[in-house]
């Protein structure tokens, strides 16, 4: 029986991507939720062996996409209803550091951040309306 959770853990692509700007958009912004919500990480996994791997999301992440339009929407969505949110831009491409990455997004104002993917986790009904408009990655 799968088990349902209050909230819930959304990535929402741009669909214009590169398979590789995907992945790596999405590990980035997956450790943002990771970082700001210690509680919904699970205890470290074990094999029959014995040996030890990392912890990770107690709950799904979907990851959606949309095209900018719809990225930026769901943005807005998270602002007006106070849910804080990862951001990944188009700039974020063309540093190397964590330093810089912050460096280019506190330099747009956000209504002309260039997103090409955000995160969040929230209250369950309020990612599926911040979401609305979106789609399955495939």
């Amino acid at each position: 029986m799968e088990k349902r959770f209050d909230t819930k853990i959304t990535v929402i692509l741009r669909d214009d991507l590169q398979a590789w700007q995907t992945l790596n958009v999405t590990a980035f912004l997956t450790s943002g939720i990771a970082a700001a919500n210690p509680e919904i990480i699970g205890e470290p996994y074990e094999d029959g062996d014995g040996n030890t791997y990392y912890s990770m999301f107690r709950q799904p992440v979907v990851v959606l996409q949309g095209d900018s339009d719809a990225v930026k929407t769901a943005h807005e969505r998270c602002l007006r209803r106070g849910l804080r949110t990862a951001v990944y831009t188009s700039d974020m491409f063309t540093t190397g550091n964590d330093d810089d990455n912050r460096a280019v997004v506190r330099a747009v104002d956000a209504e002309k951040l260039d997103l090409v993917g955000i995160a969040v986790h929230g209250p369950r009904n309020a990612v599926d309306k911040i979401a609305k408009g979106c789609h399955m990655h495939p």
